[in-house]
């Protein structure tokens, strides 16, 4: 039985030669993501869109409304999503418009339960394609 021949490996670049060119872009995008979790516009929709809890569970302070089918959430079943998509990042000449995007005002986000931020983002996938 023969060997199968190695796949080439992916050049380290990044990083102190310790991350391939994907790995290092996740990296930033992830970390950008993260520093929005912290972003003022983003917890003041949170604030505009929740009432004090009035479901059984006694447990939760506040629920959230859905913008799209209405209804209201525990926090863990909501999201915060951006009406104009924030899109891809994979060079440096990305990175201005992404975190413009990222980093938007109250105007251009929108609070969704997970299934309807599910089906809009399904329909922005399906639109591209």
């Amino acid at each position: 039985m023969r060997k199968q021949p190695k796949k080439p490996r992916v050049p380290r670049t990044r990083g102190g030669f310790t991350m391939t060119e994907g790995q290092f872009w996740t990296f930033i995008r992830t970390n950008l993501r993260l520093m929005s979790c912290k972003w003022a516009p983003r917890r003041h929709i949170l604030a505009m869109s929740r009432r004090p809890n009035q479901s059984e569970n006694k447990r939760l302070k506040w629920e959230f409304q859905c913008s799209k089918c209405l209804q209201w959430f525990p926090a863990k079943e909501i999201e915060v999503d951006h009406i104009v998509p924030v899109g891809t990042l994979r060079s440096f000449d990305d990175i201005g418009g992404y975190v413009q995007r990222l980093l938007c005002e109250v105007d251009g986000l929108v609070v969704l339960c997970k299934q309807c931020h599910h089906s809009k983002t399904q329909g922005l996938h399906e639109e591209l394609t």
